[in-house]
């Protein structure tokens, strides 16, 4: 007799052996509790929600500077662990040599300085900078939300500016402080 037929004649038996022992309803009852009798306890269960926030930046690209001013935007969104979270955003002076808050710098060929400035209105009239007290932008975010809407920072490169002929960049850091 091959194995498989072996295996086929002997494994039925073993189980209506088994049956006919009881020892499977024995199996069964270990597993299916066999009385009405319970027993509770509670489990306690918590979490702290804890002040946290990120915040996602985008670039501003003014496109090309031909002498006259140049304005553009980009936009910046803060998500936060807790609805009615209050929070700042500032924007540091940014890489350029020389640059303040009120008057940033980008950097182009043979280390050329332009001019430019960011705000946080569309009549650019608020310099958006990094002190606490002057410049930050302070937001709350809505009950219920955890994301505030995109905030836009305005850009501005002033006009008559004499520039070397190439590109021009800065890096601002954008830090959210809540």
């Amino acid at each position: 007799m091959t194995r498989t037929k072996l295996f086929k004649s002997v494994v039925p038996a073993v189980v209506l052996g088994l049956l006919t022992l009881g020892l499977t309803s024995t199996l069964a009852s270990a597993v299916t509790p066999s009385g009405s009798n319970t027993t509770s306890k509670t489990i306690a269960v918590s979490v702290t929600v804890a002040d946290s926030c990120t915040i996602a930046t985008n670039p501003l690209a003014f496109g090309t500077y031909v002498g006259t001013t140049l304005n553009g935007t980009t936009t910046l969104t803060v998500t936060c662990s807790a609805s009615g979270a209050i929070y700042a955003v500032g924007l540091d002076a940014g890489k350029g040599s020389g640059a303040t808050d009120q008057s940033r710098y980008m950097t182009g060929p043979n280390s050329a300085l332009l001019n430019y400035n960011l705000y946080a209105n569309s009549g650019m009239t608020v310099d958006w900078g990094n002190i606490a007290a002057t410049n930050w932008q302070t937001y709350t975010v809505a009950t219920g939300k955890v994301a505030q809407p995109a905030a836009t920072v305005y850009g501005q490169i002033p006009g008559s500016q004499v520039s070397v002929v190439g590109n021009y960049s800065d890096m601002v850091t954008a830090t959210v402080t809540y």
